[in-house]
């Protein structure tokens, strides 16, 4: 598959020179900048899938009207969180 270019990007001095400051040893402001672009989109993708998981379990708890009122569900999460404390 051919490659193909991110358009480039206009940014401030200040935040250039920040990026540069976190390369690592050896690598470049291209590949620095490359990585984050596919950080991101993975980051999103599975955002976007979670959101859709959610919604779907909403659909499904009003469709078989099977909720967990909001005191249980903080109930719950209280007991997490003490047996995490006690640890």
């Amino acid at each position: 598959m051919k490659s193909a270019t991110i358009p480039p990007l206009r940014v401030t001095p200040e935040l250039r020179q920040a990026a540069e400051n976190v390369l690592r040893e050896n690598e470049s402001l291209s590949a620095f900048v490359e990585s984050s672009v596919v950080r991101q989109v993975e980051f999103r993708k599975m955002q976007k899938e979670f959101i859709a998981r959610g919604l779907g379990a909403s659909e499904e708890s009003k469709r078989l009207n099977n909720y967990v009122s909001r005191e249980d569900s903080l109930a719950a999460l209280d007991a997490i969180l003490e047996s995490h404390r006690g640890s």
